[in-house]
């Protein structure tokens, strides 16, 4: 097994990996403090983020039977988890997220043949319980629907690279990202009476694990939507109301993303990494890489590394 650990200033990244990776962690504590703890000088203070997805490691449980003392949010973005409120199992699919509380009995397993991809946030304060409520987040919520939005991920992302760096008025702008993450769940909340049938949510979800599972295959929307009895243009106005991204820009994001990953967390070079998310073209790949992203893949990595 070749074992890969990134350890700098207050985060730890592990990716480890055979032939292909077991699991892949990602996290951030604010002031390495990897304990929970409760601050009461701030109305809402960002704790910790990061990110766990799960390949072929087998199990990945948690069971805190005295919860924590500071609230958490979780948000499944691909396979699902197993989760257990007052005893009874919950099966949570991606594009839902779920918020813990203080001192509530925190019991979850993730498991590899979900193929489970979630990030998670922990944050504390003198005022979050009202905080929460101005949002729509009621005191009774356990599991908000959200779909799968990239925009979602793009949050946590940037809430944990920011943890990561430590640069100037970070914690201020650790809880804008919150506050932002607030913002969409309340719209998504308030929509919520209005909701498409289930029957759709599992159509838009069926779509979103196939692009995450085949995002590096050639994929023809045309033909997947022919193959599940769709309409081309039925399913692609309502992938995008679901996702607030086309289907192809979705895939694509998934590639930048994905690549984004690889050249901070592997010494692949571009052209691996090109092959790995999709494109046999290095230099159509670089080109798409830097009108996504506004770097190459090569500047993209060196400023990580400044950045360090």
């Amino acid at each position: 097994m070749i074992q890969f650990i990134y350890i700098f200033h207050n985060f730890k990244q592990t990716h480890f990996a055979k032939g292909g990776s077991t699991m892949y962690i990602d996290s951030a504590y604010w002031h390495n403090k990897v304990l929970d703890f409760k601050d009461k000088r701030h109305p809402v203070l960002v704790c910790s983020c990061g990110t766990y997805h799960l390949r072929t490691k087998p199990k990945l449980p948690t069971n805190r039977p005295r919860g924590r003392i500071d609230y958490q949010i979780l948000y499944i973005a691909s396979g699902k988890a197993h989760f257990y409120f007052n005893g009874v199992e919950e099966i949570v699919s991606a594009g839902n997220m779920v918020i813990y509380r203080p001192k509530e009995e925190q019991r979850y397993y993730y498991y590899g043949t979900d193929q489970t991809e979630v990030y998670w946030v922990h944050f504390t304060g003198n005022n979050v319980k009202n905080i929460l409520r101005k949002y729509g987040i009621r005191d009774d919520i356990r599991v908000i629907h959200t779909g799968t939005s990239l925009e979602y991920k793009n949050i946590f992302l940037e809430m944990i690279r920011e943890m990561k760096l430590c640069k100037e008025d970070y914690e201020e702008l650790l809880v804008n990202y919150l506050l932002h993450l607030f913002i969409m769940l309340h719209r998504t909340i308030n929509q919520q009476p209005r909701s498409k049938s289930h029957l759709l949510m599992a159509e838009m979800d069926s779509a979103v694990r196939y692009f995450h599972e085949n995002y590096n295959k050639p994929i023809s929307i045309e033909e997947y939507a022919t193959e599940h009895h769709m309409s081309i243009s039925w399913f692609i106005r309502n992938f995008k109301e679901y996702t607030n991204s086309t289907p192809a820009h979705y895939i694509l994001s998934l590639r930048i993303s994905n690549a984004q990953s690889l050249l901070e967390t592997t010494n692949y070079n571009v052209t691996e990494i090109s092959e790995i998310v999709g494109y046999d073209n290095a230099l159509y790949f670089s080109r798409i890489f830097k009108k996504q992203s506004g770097f190459s893949p090569s500047e993209f990595r060196k400023q990580l590394r400044q950045d360090c």
